[in-house]
């Protein structure tokens, strides 16, 4: 699949999350197999790039791959002009999100609640993607709530305005992440447009990857909440889908030099005070099967050093063999 001029390494994508898809989430991710990884959603309020947490955002020191950044706002100049500082910063691609199912962010009239208003979609549409020279891509959902899908509505119009890819959450705005994704919007959306379409949402094991790909036809997936703890996941969906055969869940060992690099790199990216906090929810995930009575992560939780995480780490992957 590509992407503008940008080929990716496989048709599986890291979706962009909000406090999880940092640059060490990111690099991990395409290490274990991920063909593209999608940055955190950034603000296109210019006035909030200077905080600490925007400033980590926009962080792509050393970063393998293709970039991609996301911007999400309502207001199509700022839209266009986040795009091009992000590009100046060395985004190669810019996403834009309209996705996003959170008050916090709808309340703005940005992410999913734009689906409300075809008119200002295409204005920020059209003007971004006049704003760079790169690739402009689009994120969305199939409507705003079940009684309203205007999913294929929006991509025919993302496509007009020179959106060069779309992808698709199987779920409406007003569904959240309840219950289970719809794909059959997906696939019409397929069907309507000449454009890149990736399908989202629920996509967990090789067999529902193979699955959606079948039902949608779409030329790509997009994997967030399924990879969480669950970096290699990528790994196993790419070798099923080209070969059909099943890769083995990683060994013990192999799980706690994953969890211990992404640790250390997490402490070196956030610093000792933030670090040793962000940690902590991805431990939680990392241990999800393999500490049921949770009282390893609820010691674990109370620690507030690097060394202490890193040392309780080792004690625990050492106890289990």
């Amino acid at each position: 699949m590509t992407i503008g001029p940008y080929r990716l390494d496989n048709p599986l994508i890291v979706a962009p999350m909000a406090g999880i898809t940092d640059r060490p989430y990111r690099q991990l991710c395409r290490k274990m197999g991920a063909g593209l990884a999608v940055s955190e959603m950034l603000s296109s309020n210019p006035k909030v790039w200077g905080t600490e947490k925007s400033q980590k955002r926009m962080d792509h020191a050393g970063e393998s791959g293709i970039r991609s950044v996301q911007i999400a706002g309502s207001d199509p100049e700022l839209m266009a002009e986040a795009a091009r500082f992000n590009v100046a910063n060395g985004a190669q691609i810019i996403d834009i999100n309209m996705g996003c199912p959170m008050k916090k962010v709808n309340k703005k009239l940005a992410g999913s609640a734009l689906l409300q208003h075809p008119e200002l979609v295409e204005q920020i549409l059209t003007t971004v993607v006049n704003a760079v020279e790169v690739p402009v891509t689009l994120k969305t959902r199939t409507g705003w709530e079940p009684e309203h899908k205007n999913g294929v509505e929006i991509a025919r119009l993302a496509e007009q305005c020179g959106i060069q890819a779309i992808a698709m959450h199987g779920r409406t705005r007003a569904c959240m992440y309840k219950g289970d994704a719809e794909y059959d919007t997906i696939a019409a959306v397929k069907q309507a447009v000449s454009i890149p379409v990736i399908a989202n949402g629920d996509i967990d094991s090789p067999e529902k990857a193979q699955q959606v790909l079948n039902t949608t036809g779409a030329d790509a997936l997009m994997i967030g909440r399924a990879a969480q703890g669950r970096p290699w996941l990528f790994k196993q969906i790419a070798h099923y889908l080209e070969t059909g055969e099943h890769l083995s869940e990683p060994p013990a060992e192999e799980i706690r030099d994953i969890v211990l690099a992404h640790v250390e790199a997490l402490h070196e990216f956030y610093g000792e005070v933030t670090g040793p906090r962000i940690v902590r929810k991805h431990v939680g995930w990392y241990l999800q099967s393999i500490d049921p009575t949770r009282e390893f992560r609820s010691n674990f939780n109370g620690l507030s050093s690097a060394m202490e995480q890193l040392s309780a780490l080792n004690a625990f992957f050492a106890s289990e063999n």
